[in-house]
Parts: structure tokens; sequence; C-alpha cells
């Protein structure tokens, strides 16, 4: 039988040493395959791949969705702006401007051949009515009284928080230019601006939430926005205690502090409930005071009939026309205030602070970025350092502790929780040494399996310092309120 392997008589006339094969070519050969032939296709089954999931492809339908609506947009919002009349849009009511903008929109996507269903078509007219005059893809989220903040990393990166947890939208803008525009549209309302020589800015927007941006090339990967909201309705005592930030009896003590005008720092973290506690605590202002805030950004909502808001101003393009908060404190000691409430003491404006509460101005107010109300005594000190004001370390102390009475600790847990973890009394000095005493605390006792932190608050035992001011003034508190549950 003739070998396929094996060539036939006469087929190659050249000697066999013409035909000698490198030795490496041998073992190709004893094993039976030839030295040209192309590999033979592997037997092997090839893996089979999964039919994408049912939820995979809805999401996929649903991002290109998002994607023809957004570039349509884009193409409408054009059209928009040269159609619409700039001028007349602070005249018109929001009916007559949203049907204006339907009718542009329906004649614009007949043009370009789009059909749209009427979900979709919904969609796109109120989007476009954010873009003209709101902020845009920002808007939804303002709109939504479960979010307290609202952080944007980039244009294609948003995150909220609700619950004191930050989660992941699935809003996002265009792109860097889009997000830029936003910004310039909130910083422009407020006669700022930003870019590439003023890179970050400060702004308060028309409901009163806190802006801040910061903008290329000091923001690497895009823009960076944090905006924080604030709620509308005004947050009393009773809703702090309902909702676990302190117990009945720190409010009583509290409120006793308080309307027998004991100065009072709120310390705590970034987003620890600093504001609304302060907000809180001012509810128990008796009326008939005149009360003056001073603010870097107007955050404040104070409770009461008689107050002065105050908010700094930063300088112009050219350098001028800088409003400090110390400029507003000095000014607002001439104002004849009962109390002054500055929405957080951050840099020279300590030693006017600090002045204030020793001269007269008894049941004043301030917040403080620290950690534990020790540490607290600490930023003050490095603060009035920082001012320039060469003092004896014992008399910076001594100037500390005759003006502040009361340290109120506020702290957000690793669960999102906001507690009041700690109050503080200050009761004078001991040699160089600020005395301090505790009387209520927030003892941790462990976390539950998903998380949610379990703990009481606790009286510390250690009666009041401030007792018998407390009881001159009519608030003569139990002292079962100072026992320590055992």
């Amino acid at each position: 039988m003739f070998s396929r392997f094996k060539k036939p008589e006469g087929a190659d006339p050249r000697p066999q040493a013409a035909t000698a094969r490198p030795a490496s070519a041998a073992p190709q050969a004893a094993s039976g395959a030839a030295p040209n032939a192309a590999p033979r296709p592997s037997l092997a089954p090839r893996p089979v791949t999964a039919p994408p999931s049912a939820e995979a492809v809805a999401a996929d339908k649903e991002k290109k969705r998002k994607d023809r609506l957004m570039e349509l947009k884009v193409e409408l919002h054009k059209k928009l702006l040269e159609s619409l009349n700039l001028a007349a849009l602070e005249h018109a009511t929001e009916a007559n401007l949203k049907a204006e903008i339907a009718d542009i929109a329906s004649e614009a996507l007949t043009e370009m051949s789009v059909a749209l269903n009427k979900e979709d078509r919904a969609t796109l007219n109120q989007e476009l009515y954010d873009e003209v005059m709101g902020l845009g893809p920002l808007e939804p989220l303002l709109k939504d009284d479960s979010i307290s903040d609202i952080l944007v990393n980039g244009p294609h990166r948003i995150f909220v928080e609700r619950g004191g947890k930050l989660t992941l939208t699935d809003i996002t803008f265009k792109d860097e230019r889009h997000l830029l525009r936003i910004i310039d549209k909130i910083v422009s309302a407020v006669g700022r601006r930003v870019d590439e020589s003023n890179p970050y800015c400060d702004a308060r927007l028309a409901d009163g939430s806190r802006f801040n941006c910061m903008v290329p090339p000091v923001a690497v990967d895009g823009s960076l926005v944090s905006i924080r909201k604030f709620k509308k309705e005004k947050l009393a005592i009773s809703d702090l205690v309902r909702f676990g930030a302190f117990t009945e009896e720190m409010a009583a003590y509290l409120q006793a502090a308080v309307s027998c005008r004991l100065n009072v720092i709120v310390s705590g973290g970034t987003g620890s409930g600093k504001t609304t506690t302060l907000n809180a605590l001012s509810s128990f202002i008796d009326n008939t005071e005149r009360v003056l805030t001073i603010e870097d950004t107007a955050e404040l909502q104070l409770q009461q009939t008689h107050v002065g808001r105050m908010e700094s101003r930063p300088a112009n393009v050219e350098g001028k026309g800088a409003v400090t908060q110390r400029d507003c404190l000095r000014n607002a000691l001439r104002m004849r205030p009962d109390r002054i409430i500055v929405g957080e003491t951050r840099g020279e404006e300590v030693i006017d602070m600090l002045q204030a509460m020793n001269t007269g101005h008894d049941g004043s107010m301030t917040t403080i970025h620290a950690n534990s109300a020790r540490d607290g005594i600490s930023r003050l000190e490095n603060m009035v350092a920082m001012a320039g004001i060469e003092m004896p370390l014992k008399a910076v102390r001594s100037q500390i502790a005759s003006a502040v009475n009361l340290i109120v600790q506020a702290s957000r847990l690793q669960d999102g929780s906001r507690r009041m973890v700690s109050i503080t009394e200050i009761t004078g000095m001991e040699g160089e040494v600020i005395s301090m005493q505790e009387i209520f605390r927030f003892e941790r006792l462990g976390v539950e399996p998903n998380g949610k932190i379990i703990g009481r608050f606790n009286a510390t035992g250690v009666r009041s310092h401030y007792s018998d001011r407390f009881r001159q003034w009519g608030y003569d508190l139990p002292a079962s309120i100072y026992d320590p549950i055992v």
C-alpha cells in the first residue's frame, strides 16, 4: 500500500544527500506528521458562552436609551438657545416656559426625523427645562429631600448621601465641558467666577444649600463639586431626641445650659451634625434677646424673631473687597447683641470670639472641627497662635477657660448615624492645664450583623459645675439625671 508519508519512486531525482533534513526535524517524521503539513484542528470541545442574563440585557438597553436621549438633549439644547428669548425667561411662568420648550423640541425632533415614545419625550422635555432654568442633571437630586449631600467627582461619577451612607448614582453629565457650564452658571449667579487662575469657589444656592467646587488643573480627573443640602423644616430638640441623637435628660441639661447663657462650643468632624445641633440649641434662646449670626456661607436656621444675619465675602478678581468673619465679628460688637453665634470658628476670628464671650456677651455659641472636647481646646490654642498673637500659653489657656463653659461633641458613626457622643464642662484652670469634666457620654456596646452600632447614652455620675447657676435661673434639675446606668 502506498504510504502518504513516502515519496513515490522517481518523484525526486535529486540525490538523497540533497534532501537531508536537520536533526530537529527527525522527531516530527518519527511522530508521523508531515514536515510542512498544517496542524490538525483540536478536537477538544469549545467552551459554551452563556447568554447574557435578562438583567444585563435590560441594563444595556437602558444605557443605550440614556445615551441616545443625552445626544438628543445636546442637539435640542443648541436649538433652544437659538430659538428662546433668553431675556424674557425671568418673566415667564414655569408652565408657559415648559410648553414653549416642548413645542420647540417637538418641531426639532420632526426635522431630525426622530420618533420618541411619550415617556422619553416627557423625560427629554423635563431635562431640557432643567438645563435652561436649573442645574441640569443635578436638579432631580436637589429636589430629593432624602439626599443630604451631592458629591460630583468628574462628569461621570455623581455620589449622594442618604442616611449617612454614600451611594453612586446613574446620573451623569455628558462631558467635562457640560459640567463646567453648570458650575459657571452657579458661581456667576452670586458674582463669582472659576477658571485656571481661580480654580475653586464657595457659594450658596438659591435654596440655601452650600456649594463648593474645584476645577482643573487643580482637580486632576475632572471638576469636583460638593453640595450640602439643608432640610426645609427646622429641627427642634424633640426631633433630635426622637432620632436618637441624645436623650431627654441630656436635652433638659442643654436647655438649662443655653437658657442660663453658658458659652457653648459644638465640636465635631465634617458631616457630624454640628450645624444641626447648633440650630436646635438655639431654640432655647429667649425671643426677647437680640442674636447676631456670622458665617462664611449662611446656613444657620435660627428659630428666634430677632436675628441679624451676616455673611463674609471673598475678594473680587482684583483681590479687593474681602470681608472676613473677623470684620463681621468686630462690627457685631457695635450692634448691641445679646448673643453672638459664629457658624464656624476656623481662623483669627477666634480672638474676637473669645473676647466677646469674656466681655458681657454670655450665651454665645460657635462650632469647630475637632475629634474630642480636649482636642477642641487644643485647636482653639492653635488658632490663637496662627492669628499671630504672641501670648504665653498659660495666658491663652486662661482666656479659653474663662470664655468657654461647655463643649458638645457631635460625631457621625460608622453606620451613618449621628450622635452627641459627649457633653463636657470646662471648670477652670489647675496650674497651667484647663480642667474639664464630662457629664454625659455615648457608650458603644457592639455592632449588629447589619453594621448598626449598638450603644447607649449614660451619665458619668459627676454633678454639674453649674448646678447652682441653673437653680438661680429657675432650672432646678433633679440630681437623678447625673446618675449613671449600672
